[in-house]
């Protein structure tokens, strides 16, 4: 396959893409009936994330027709192979899109594709395994990459040129076909994924790109000639979405969370933390793909020493660190014991009990310390030894006494009431 082939292959990816896109979009973002409650139809949402069927249908249609032209010339098998698992993957994961599946039949749908693209590309059964594991494992860690707007997309191009570097570099020209559509259709893409994302990779998109990536990377090293330094050089391609799993993995191993939970603990959640805005985290985490990724071409090319494959591991395990700590979770709710506000509400009820006890107790101490006022003159009382009198003391005018206080003088208290009076 020569260079006019996979150009003409991508801009048809790229036209194909961006019509199918501009479709969707209109039909998810048209407004709803005006006797219906809200402001889009029923089924937009649907349509905005399943609309990475429209960049699946672009990259595919692309590069089957120039399977079908004969572009590929002895790699049409392997070729075909990864499209056709690549677009096993998508459809299931265009189903789960629609109605969620287990992971467990997602992980054997996805083996089931790398042994298909392992089993045309002829490899030895020890690689062969290989192959299988690194296929399935940075599958899922690419497509772990679709949590922020505009974000796989962006990395996804920025791998899908450092493949499409290696296999022009490496002599196989026909390897180069699946990574030239995948740059152009992720390309225009982009343009309706950038924030605010009016259509999404989902489960379909995300899961082809992973994917075609990771396959592209695992026969384009097989075919890699044995000078070459293709063991250290391609895997440092999905250096980022390693990163993104292992820092995942960790955080959630420090705070006790299970593994298989999704939460906001990605490296576009830690970076809006610390007030990043979302564009800002795609552009981000692309220019650190970058990186790597034009490390590892330049050292499949033999223009690098294997040993500066060291620098972006360094500074990616560097980010890592720093990105674990930005707290992630929110602090856990301890509830208080149950049997706390009982105690509380007894121990409040007993001290009150205890101060009304009190109170009375130095009421009644206080009023047997206070002595009757004697009766003035005038008025009717109690004869000498016959205890206390029946009614209220009064002066001679018919006013009540006052009572003396407690460490007072009755007789003054009492003269000064009469003069009162």
């Amino acid at each position: 396959m020569n260079v006019l082939g996979i150009i003409a292959s991508g801009v048809a990816a790229l036209f194909i893409t961006v019509a199918l896109a501009k479709s969707v979009r209109r039909v998810a973002l048209r407004p709803r009936v005006p006797d219906e409650p809200g402001g889009r139809a029923p089924r937009a949402e649907a349509l905005r994330r399943a609309g990475g069927a429209t960049a699946v249908l672009g990259i595919g249609t692309a590069t089957g027709a120039a399977l079908w032209l004969g572009a590929a010339d002895d790699a049409a098998g392997a070729v075909g192979g990864l499209l056709a698992g690549a677009g096993a993957v998508a459809a299931l994961g265009l189903v789960h899109d629609l109605k969620p599946l287990w992971a467990a039949l997602r992980l054997a749908v996805q083996t089931a594709a790398a042994v298909l693209v392992v089993s045309l590309a002829g490899l030895s059964p020890a690689a062969s395994v290989l192959a299988v594991v690194w296929i399935v494992l940075v599958t899922n860690a690419f497509a772990l990459l679709d949590h922020a707007d505009g974000m796989l997309t962006a990395v996804g191009l920025v791998t899908a040129a450092g493949l499409l570097a290696c296999a022009i570099v490496g002599g196989d020209p026909a390897l180069a076909l699946l990574p030239a559509t995948l740059v152009a259709g992720l390309a225009g893409f982009l343009l309706h994924n950038w924030h605010p994302a009016r259509l999404r990779l989902g489960a379909c998109g995300a899961q082809f790109t992973a994917f075609a990536l990771a396959a592209s990377g695992a026969l384009i090293q097989a075919a890699a000639p044995s000078g070459r330094a293709a063991w250290a050089a391609l895997p440092a391609l999905a250096t980022v979405a390693l990163a993104d799993s292992a820092l995942v993995l960790i955080s959630r191993r420090r705070a006790a969370r299970s593994p298989l939970r999704d939460t906001d603990d990605h490296i576009a959640h830690r970076l809006r933390r610390v007030r990043v805005t979302v564009p800002g985290a795609a552009v981000l985490t692309a220019l650190w793909a970058g990186v790597p990724v034009a490390t590892g071409a330049l050292v499949y090319a033999e223009l690098l020493h294997p040993a500066f494959l060291l620098l972006p591991l360094a500074g990616t395990a560097a980010a890592v660190y720093a990105l674990l700590r930005i707290p992630a979770y929110a602090p856990p709710r301890t509830a208080p014991p149950r049997t706390a506000p009982s105690r509380t509400a007894t121990s409040r009820a007993t001290q009150d009990r205890t101060i009304t006890a009190r109170r009375r107790t130095e009421a009644a101490d206080a009023g047997a310390a206070i002595p009757a006022a004697a009766p003035a003159t005038g008025v009717k009382g109690s004869a000498h030894g016959q205890g206390a009198p029946t009614g209220t003391a009064r002066t001679a005018a018919g006013h009540p006494t006052v009572p003396p206080p407690p460490n007072g003088r009755p007789a003054e208290a009492a003269t000064a009431a009469a003069e009162r009076g």
